[in-house]
């Protein structure tokens, strides 16, 4: 495959910040629902965790570029009836908040799961022996409107873990992948599953459905606009697309003049980016990230990268954990110069660091008090009046230095 450009890695990593994002923050008083709105366009997808032991982790994505914004923004923009709604919720990402005008482009994913192919081919014997559940629940749904799955079950027994999920709860998980309910809002974390037409704006449904090809194209092509530069396995996984639709999609990508191949120096498969790419001279952003931020997600890139292998540690045995239990990567002019174990002790109004770990060769003076700044930031957005260091080693010692010069 011939090569049209080449990239040095530093080049690589400013493209891949500037597409991410990551170009300043602003006052918390000018932040506004459009400036949350062109994040979340640009990106494509915030993934949703449920882990609460600093913040749910799609809200932190937009902390990490914009600084101490309203959450309740977010919450409009996902979960609100009305104009103010402009995401849905959907399986882009692994479970994911997406712009609406992703929409369409996620009908064949849709589609695919009403037939158990793809990514959903483990629903299909559900699919299929359980119709007589899955039409119960859905006529429920229509009659009675936004229900959670607590509120179906007729199992007597009380649930056991998370993953116990009851027949109604399987069903609706169905119908969800399915595209024949979709979520219209969330009481606490419990998703609230509706009919699309009541959720969803009447021109976006009405659209004419897209080729499988077009929507896949589509989706690789945000890729490459959200990653800036990346191998065919950056660009499939980021919507997580099956690698035999990927390739197919990227070659016509190419042939199209859509997409140019290129080679990032030090990686041995060729990457991919728009046609007349904008290499930024530097980009100054100081974040710390979620472990879930489209960033960092993909394990393998940010190795590429960073130089940085990066892995959670929350179900790893805590004496057998290196780094922490909630780490979240800390971002300082175009290096990932530090992990963070973190967590917000709400109880008593405190952020608290347990682990600091500078990353080769360290965080300088200047970074250090980057850090420190994040930090205060970020228990300021949470409503944590302190932070306080739990941290034994040299770099906290540097770290607590620099939080009294602020």
């Amino acid at each position: 495959m011939p090569v049209d450009l080449s990239f040095s890695l530093k080049q690589a990593r400013r493209m891949a910040l500037a597409a991410q994002g990551f170009s300043g923050r602003q006052a918390p008083a000018q932040i506004k629902a459009a400036h949350i709105n062109r994040v979340i366009e640009r990106l494509g997808v915030l993934q949703i965790d449920s882990v609460n032991a600093l913040v749910r982790s799609h809200y932190l994505p937009l902390f990490s570029r914009l600084g101490n914004y309203s959450p309740l923004m977010l919450e409009q923009a996902a979960w609100s009836q009305g104009r103010r709604r402009s995401l849905f919720e959907y399986w882009g990402h692994e479970a994911s908040l997406l712009p609406m005008a992703l929409y369409p482009l996620m009908r064949w994913r849709m589609e695919r799961a009403q037939q158990g192919r793809g990514i959903y081919s483990q629903m299909a014997r559900f699919g299929r022996e359980q119709q007589a559940t899955i039409q119960r629940v859905l006529q429920t749904v229509e009659q009675q409107g936004a229900l959670g799955a607590g509120s179906l079950s007729t199992r007597e027994e009380r649930a056991g873990p998370w993953w116990d999920w009851s027949d109604e709860k399987h069903a609706l998980e169905w119908l969800f992948a399915a595209g024949l309910v979709t979520v219209a809002g969330r009481r606490g974390f419990e998703r609230l599953y509706d009919l699309p037409e009541r959720v969803i704006p009447g021109d976006i449904l009405q659209q004419a459905p897209l080729a499988e090809a077009e929507a896949q194209r589509g989706l690789l092509l945000h890729s490459a606009t959200a990653l800036g530069v990346g191998t065919e396995k950056d660009l499939r996984d980021y919507f997580r697309l099956d690698p035999a639709d990927s390739r197919s999609r990227l070659a016509e990508l190419v042939e199209d003049e859509q997409l140019q191949v290129c080679q990032v120096q030090g990686w041995k498969q060729v990457a991919y980016c728009l046609p007349e790419p904008k290499v930024p001279r530097k980009v100054s952003a100081s974040a710390l990230l979620s472990p879930f931020d489209s960033l960092v997600w993909e394990r393998s890139r940010t190795e590429r990268l960073f130089d940085f292998r990066y892995r959670l540690e929350i179900y790893t045995p805590q004496e057998k954990r290196v780094y922490g239990y909630y780490v979240l990567p800390f971002l300082h002019n175009e290096r990932i110069a530090a992990r963070i174990d973190l967590r917000a002790e709400r109880a008593n109004g405190c952020l608290a660091v347990h682990a600091v770990h500078e990353e080769e060769p360290g965080l300088d003076e200047e970074g250090m008090q980057a850090l420190a700044l994040n930090l205060r930031q970020m228990a300021d957005w949470l409503g944590l009046e302190h932070i306080q260091l739990n941290c034994q080693r040299p770099s906290a010692d540097r770290l607590r230095l620099a939080m009294l010069h602020l």
